[in-house]
């Protein structure tokens, strides 16, 4: 199998502002895995949080590549993957290097990705849509806006200084979209006391669930929370893998997992395996990426409560398309492999 990588800018239509930090672009490495004249893609994307750039990710890939190409085919190498993993490499290169061999094993296959992973018909569910910490009138004409494209789920970042300024962007999001599903999520900015104070106010407002109120670190302190809160908690930050998810079963209320986070499709499922009938529903989310670094994620669509897969939405110029969004619901394609291809091909 032959492999080859590229680096490219994905920039935002506008920086987004979360309690911890604003981001107005970022990296991404695709990596191409090429066999008997057909090519698999997967995409990985720098993250400041989990401590990777650009040139470690393209590292990482070089490393990724020479054990590629110690495997007769794609095949092979994806259940190599799945039963033995990757330890040393970071999840977010094991779930780029996976999506790469889906993608390409399911186009020698000619069948989509989501039917390799046991799921006949086509997934597709209303995703979430962010609004970041911005001023409550440019978050009301945002969701105005948003309801209007089709969008019926919202997410509320939060975490100001001041958090009359959260209960204000969220009262103004209501008003503008008061039968919309809206999330919470303050990227873990809160403290107890203040989480404590805060959650009956915004069950007040009709927030659905919060994600992540408390830094991460003290998981147990997350869970006591969730067993008196007025509102279901969802774990993130505090849930990363495996081990983090088994912790948590029964004591949270959700949990997010992104494929970047723990792994790709296969720790994914492992996952939604071991909380299934704890009562902590799974919620599938994403970094901000393009169609091609979301489209693996889409593919488990079906097996989540919450879908917060809005990253390549948030783009000036999402190079990929295949997964759609734009009118507030992520679908796979039946096309074979992700489904997706890039833009330029599909204006042709």
């Amino acid at each position: 199998m032959k492999t080859s990588r590229r680096t490219v800018r994905l920039r935002l239509t506008e920086p987004l502002r979360i309690s911890r930090s604003t981001m107005a672009a970022r990296e991404a490495v695709w990596l191409t895995v090429e066999h008997e004249g057909q090519r698999g893609h997967g995409e990985a994307v720098t993250s400041v949080y989990y401590g990777l750039d650009a040139d470690t990710l393209v590292r990482l890939m070089r490393t990724e590549s020479r054990w590629l190409a110690g495997f007769g085919t794609p095949e092979t190498a994806l259940e190599a993957l799945r039963h033995e993993g990757r330890r040393d490499t970071p999840p977010a290169v094991t779930a780029a290097v996976e999506s790469a061999l889906l993608d390409l094993v399911g186009k020698r296959a000619g069948i989509p990705a989501h039917r390799l992973l046991g799921t006949q018909a086509p997934p597709r569910g209303a995703t979430a849509r962010t609004i970041g910490i911005t001023p409550p009138g440019r978050a009301e004409a945002q969701a105005a806006r948003l309801v209007r494209d089709g969008f019926t789920v919202l997410k509320v970042k939060a975490g100001s200084p001041d958090p009359s300024e959260d209960i204000a962007r969220v009262r103004a999001v209501r008003a503008a979209a008061p039968h919309t599903r809206l999330l919470l999520d303050p990227n873990g900015a809160w403290d107890k006391e203040t989480a404590e104070k805060l959650l009956p106010l915004f069950a007040g407002l009709g927030v659905e669930a919060v994600e992540q109120p408390l830094a991460p670190g003290d998981p147990e302190t997350l869970a006591k929370l969730a067993e008196r809160s007025p509102l279901p908690i969802i774990a993130d930050e505090d849930a990363v893998g495996h081990e983090d998810a088994r912790r948590l079963a029964g004591r949270v209320q959700g949990i997010n997992v992104k494929l970047a986070k723990c792994g790709g499709v296969a720790a994914a499922l492992r996952i939604a395996e071991l909380i299934e009938g704890t009562g902590t529903e799974l919620m599938l989310g994403c970094l901000t990426a393009s169609t091609l670094g979301i489209a693996p994620a889409v593919h488990l669509a079906d097996r989540a409560r919450w879908l917060d897969l809005d990253g390549h939405l948030l783009l000036a110029h999402d190079p990929w398309t295949g997964i759609g969004g734009t009118d507030g619901t992520v679908r796979t394609s039946p096309n074979p492999g992700l489904g997706v291809r890039r833009s330029e091909e599909a204006r042709t």
